[in-house]
């Protein structure tokens, strides 16, 4: 159970939970909230890291990439903690876990819905199960070829966010796209991070990630680059959504209270650019996860409080 528990990546939740919190945040902003379509995106979601956490493991000791020189923690199966045909079933049942919660979440969030909007986001569920497995699986992975961080902003951003707003409300808000580029942001600057650890064993394993593309300096100035790009679009939401001083004087020191989590962006940046031993990174990986964590959660404060 322990050498489970630990492909499982524990770890990795609270980022995959952060699209879901900000979407559910935003669908209670405009009055539309539902416990059960929140606990049942959760719960997708949940099986959905693991999924991918466990075909991760399984597809890196496949195709050699994870090699006694990583950096990082060890994967089960590299090891031998968990037998290649274990986490084969694995990937099985976690991918039967995913589909079952989220049809339930499909059937309980568009009961009065068209069938068409069903149909479409059970394909979005099926491809998100794709993608999971395909990451590092599969005659070509594209998370061997640089296309992880492009998989992470749609998946952990704009799919989380923009998705679990529609589950709520059954609505689109383009300008929900701004906030959910700043949650993608963040959880790629993660991406970026663990690349940036691992960009030496990566390049003599041929993973060409952003990082091994790039080289590393460019790679640190790559994730300012996110960490910025995140901090502005949430700033640029808050302006176009005319959260003002002047409008909610009551609750005006509430509006910005997510710029209590900035600090914490701009310490990853500079530890990232300053830490050369990829053994220093490691703690860099969770502080940015929680970093993003406690950001959702005071934007979401915000919200609920303020309100229109």
């Amino acid at each position: 159970m322990k050498s489970w528990l630990a492909a499982a990546r524990p770890r990795t939740l609270p980022l995959a939970l952060a699209s879901i919190i900000l979407g559910s945040f935003l669908a209670a902003r405009a009055g539309q909230f539902s416990w059960r379509i929140a606990v049942l995106a959760s719960l997708t979601t949940i099986f959905l890291q693991i999924l991918s956490n466990f075909a991760n493991d399984y597809g890196d000791a496949v195709s050699g990439k994870d090699t006694a020189e990583r950096v990082g923690p060890r994967r089960a199966v590299a090891t031998g903690l968990i037998t290649k045909e274990a986490m084969f079933r694995g990937i099985v049942v976690t991918s039967l876990l995913s589909l079952i919660t989220g049809i339930w979440l499909l059937i309980d969030a568009f009961q009065h819905a068209s069938a068409q909007i069903f149909w479409a986001f059970l394909g979005l569920g099926l491809a998100c199960i794709a993608a999971a497995i395909a990451y590092t699986n599969g005659k070509r992975p594209y998370g061997y070829s640089g296309f992880g961080d492009i998989a992470v902003l749609l998946f952990f951003g704009w799919v989380g966010v923009l998705g679990t707003y529609f589950l709520h409300t059954l609505e689109f808000r383009p300008l929900l796209l701004l906030p959910a580029t700043s949650v993608g942001l963040f959880a790629t600057g993660v991406l970026n991070i663990n690349n940036i650890r691992d960009i030496e064993t990566d390049a003599k394993t041929g993973k060409n990630s952003i990082p091994v593309r790039l080289g590393r300096a460019r790679a640190v100035r790559y994730h300012w680059g996110l960490l910025i790009g995140g901090m502005v679009c949430a700033l640029l939401f808050s302006l176009l959504e005319r959260l003002s001083w002047s409008e909610v004087p009551a609750n005006s020191f509430l509006q910005g209270l997510y710029v209590l989590a900035f600090p914490l962006f701009i310490i990853n940046g500079l530890a990232v650019a300053r830490h050369r031993n990829p053994g220093e990174l490691n703690p860099r990986l969770g502080q940015l996860a929680m970093s993003t964590l406690l950001f959702v959660l005071l934007w979401g404060t915000a919200l609920a409080v303020v309100g229109n």
